[in-house]
C-alpha cells in the first residue's frame, strides 16, 4: 500500500468524503421517504433506478470528453462540485418532488465526475499495482459509505430521529471533499505519442475498445440486474422489525465487510487471477440473496454482510479489468461505456425489485436476485475461456 502513487490516496480521501455525504443522506432517504412522505417500495425502486441510470448516461458524455480533451481533473472538480452544490436541497425539500429532483441532480454530478476519477486513477497507477489502486480507492470509498450512516444513526439519537439535522451536517464532508481534490490531487501529464481522439463515441472509436473489453463489459453489466439498489436491503431490515433509528446500521455493516475486503481483493488480483476471485465474488452473492430471502432476522443480518464481501470482491476488479482492456487514450470513454450499461441494468433491477416487492413480497425480490446472479455466473465462466484466446492473461496484470 505504501507505494502506491500520492494520487490514489487522494483519490480515495476525496471519494471517502464525499461518501461520508452521501450516506448520512442515502441511509435516511428510503425511509424517510417511505414513511415521512408516503411513497411506496415500487416508488424507492423507481427513485432509485432512475437517479442512477441518470449518472450512467451522463458518465458515458464525461468520459469522453475528458478522452477529447485529454484531461481528467477539471471534470472531476466539477461533478464533485455540482454534488457539494446539491446537498442542501435535501434537508430543505418539502415534498417527494424535491427530493427527486436533489437526488437527479446529485446522481447527474456523479456521473460527471466518476468515468474521469477511474480514468485519472488508472492513469495514475502502475500496471503491476491497478488491481490494488482501484481496490485502495475503492476501500477509502467505502469507509466514508459505513461512517456517514455511522453518524447518521448517532445524530438520529441526539436529535430525536430529526432528518433535517442529519441532512445539514452532510454538507460539511461535501465542501471540504472539493477542497481536498483542488488541493491535493495532480493529474499526470499526457504520455508522448499518444493518439488524440477526436470522436469518442463514434462507432469507429467504440470497435477500437476491442472484444475483450466488451467481454468484461456484459459480463458485468448482467451482474448489476442481480444487484439492484441497496435500498432494498434497508427496506428488509425494517420489514424485519429494526427500528428506524437503527436501519442505516444496515449500511455500515455492510460497507465495513465491503471497505475491509476491497483492497485484499484487488491486490490478490493482482498477484494471482482476477477472473476467479470475481467468481468467488458471485458466488457471495447467490448466497447473500438467499439468505436476505429465507433467513428471518439472522439470516438479513448475515446476507448484508456477505452483500458487503461480494462487493468488496467485484467492484475493484471490474474496474481494474476495464483499465486493462481499453486503450489508454479511451479510458474515459471505456468507463462512461461500462457505467451506461450498467446503470441501465441497475434501473431495470431497481424497478423489478420493487415490482416484486409489491406484488408478491420482500423474498421474491432478492430469490430473483439470486436467479439472475447464477446467470452471471455462467457468463464469467464463458469470460474466463474467452479471455487468454483475446490476449489478456489471468494472472498478473489481468
Amino acid at each position: 500500500m505504501r507505494a502506491l502513487p500520492a494520487g490514489i490516496w487522494a483519490l480515495g480521501f476525496v471519494s471517502l468524503l464525499m461518501d461520508v455525504s452521501s450516506e448520512m443522506i442515502h441511509a435516511l432517504l428510503p425511509i424517510y421517504l417511505v414513511t415521512g412522505l408516503g411513497a411506496t417500495a415500487l416508488a424507492v425502486g423507481m427513485i432509485e433506478g432512475i437517479a442512477e441510470a441518470t449518472a450512467s448516461v451522463t458518465k458515458v458524455f464525461s468520459g469522453a470528453i475528458s478522452d477529447w480533451l485529454g484531461k481528467r481533473k477539471l471534470l472531476a472538480v466539477i461533478g464533485y462540485g455540482l454534488a457539494a452544490l446539491t446537498k442542501p436541497i435535501f434537508p430543505l425539500a418539502t415534498s417527494v418532488g424535491w427530493l427527486v429532483a436533489a437526488r437527479f441532480i446529485d446522481r447527474v454530478a456523479k456521473g460527471i465526475r466518476g468515468a474521469p476519477r477511474d480514468a485519472l486513477v488508472a492513469d495514475i497507477a502502475p500496471p503491476e499495482q491497478r488491481g490494488a489502486a482501484f481496490g485502495l480507492r475503492q476501500s477509502l470509498d467505502t469507509v466514508g459509505a459505513f461512517l456517514g450512516p455511522g453518524i447518521a444513526v448517532l445524530l438520529m439519537w441526539l436529535t430525536a430521529n430529526s432528518f433535517q439535522v442529519v441532512f445539514w451536517v452532510a454538507v460539511l464532508p461535501a465542501i471540504a471533499c472539493v477542497i481536498v481534490l483542488v488541493l491535493s490531487v495532480r493529474e499526470p501529464e499526457r504520455p508522448a505519442g499518444l493518439r488524440q481522439v477526436r470522436s469518442p463515441l463514434s462507432l469507429t472509436e467504440l470497435g477500437r475498445l476491442g472484444a475483450a473489453y466488451w467481454w468484461v463489459t456484459g459480463v458485468a453489466t448482467l451482474f448489476t440486474l442481480a444487484r439492484f439498489s441497496e435500498a432494498f436491503l434497508l427496506l428488509r431490515a425494517q420489514s424485519e422489525g429494526l427500528a428506524i433509528a437503527l436501519v442505516p446500521l444496515v449500511l455500515v455493516a455492510m460497507n465495513i465487510v465491503y471497505s475491509l475486503s476491497s483492497y485484499p481483493a484487488g491486490a490478490l488480483g493482482d498477484r494471482s487471477n482476477k477472473v476467479t476471485v470475481l467468481l468467488a465474488g458471485v458466488v457471495m452473492l447467490i448466497a447473500a440473496n438467499l439468505m436476505l430471502a429465507f433467513g428471518g432476522v439472522v439470516g438479513v443480518g448475515l446476507g448484508v454482510l456477505l452483500w458487503g464481501l461480494h462487493m468488496g470482491f467485484t467492484q475493484g476488479l471490474f474496474a481494474s479489468l476495464i483499465a486493462e482492456t481499453a486503450p489508454a487514450e479511451l479510458r474515459g470513454t471505456a468507463y462512461g461505456m461500462f457505467n451506461l450499461l450498467g446503470g441501465g441494468a441497475l434501473l431495470v433491477a431497481s424497478v423489478l425489485a420493487g415490482w416484486l416487492w409489491e406484488a408478491i413480497g420482500p423474498s421474491a425480490t432478492f430469490v430473483a436476485g439470486a436467479a439472475i446472479t447464477v446467470l452471471s455466473l455462467v457468463a464469467l465462466l464463458l469470460m474466463r475461456r474467452q479471455l487468454p484466446t483475446l490476449g489478456i492473461l489471468e494472472g498478473n496484470n489481468g
